[in-house]
């Protein structure tokens, strides 16, 4: 069974070149599935599609912060590890996690499901999407958050990221 969390975020005012305006709201869920290979975390990072210009605005503004963060969408698989300068990173605490890309920052409390994989597995798989959250749709809605993830044009055109768990030591 997956279980699903979604996110507060925040966005810093130094983001440079991306007009903070045509972001939009911007919500990250998180999802634990069973794969052959065990169960895994996942991240789904996406904009409502409501920022100031309209959703193709939205559209462009999250690719050129994914490409700035050098996560250009549509490049494929990115495993963090391999690129230690990428400003992406994702903080896992008791009960709590916070993804940061360049300066936004986004604070979710996930299902104990999925707080359980990333212990395991020490690891998240984040999807970026460029494309917005289907209208409509409520996020944290399980059959719009499949129907989004299976769609061949959300996810070509997403930024995929697999990035270590960080944890705070004492």
């Amino acid at each position: 069974m997956r279980r699903y969390g979604s996110a507060a975020t925040s966005i810093s005012p130094e983001t440079q070149s991306v007009h903070t305006d045509d972001l939009g709201s911007l919500v990250v869920q998180s999802w634990r599935d069973t794969t052959p290979d065990g169960d895994v975390p996942y991240l789904l990072a996406c904009s409502l599609g409501d920022g100031a210009n309209g959703p193709e605005a939205t559209s462009k503004a999250i690719e050129q912060l994914l490409t700035d963060a050098g996560l250009p969408p549509g490049e494929g698989f990115v495993p963090a590890t391999q690129r230690p300068s990428l400003p992406v990173a994702l903080l896992v605490v008791p009960g709590s996690a916070l993804l940061t890309v360049r300066h936004l920052k986004s604070q979710s409390v996930p299902p104990e499901t999925w707080l359980d994989a990333v212990g395991e597995l020490g690891y998240a798989y984040l999807i970026f999407a460029t494309r917005p959250w289907p209208e409509g749709a409520e996020p944290g809605d399980v059959e719009a958050l499949a129907a989004f993830t299976a769609d061949e044009e959300v996810l070509t055109s997403a930024a995929h990221v697999v990035l270590p768990a960080r944890s705070l030591r004492s």
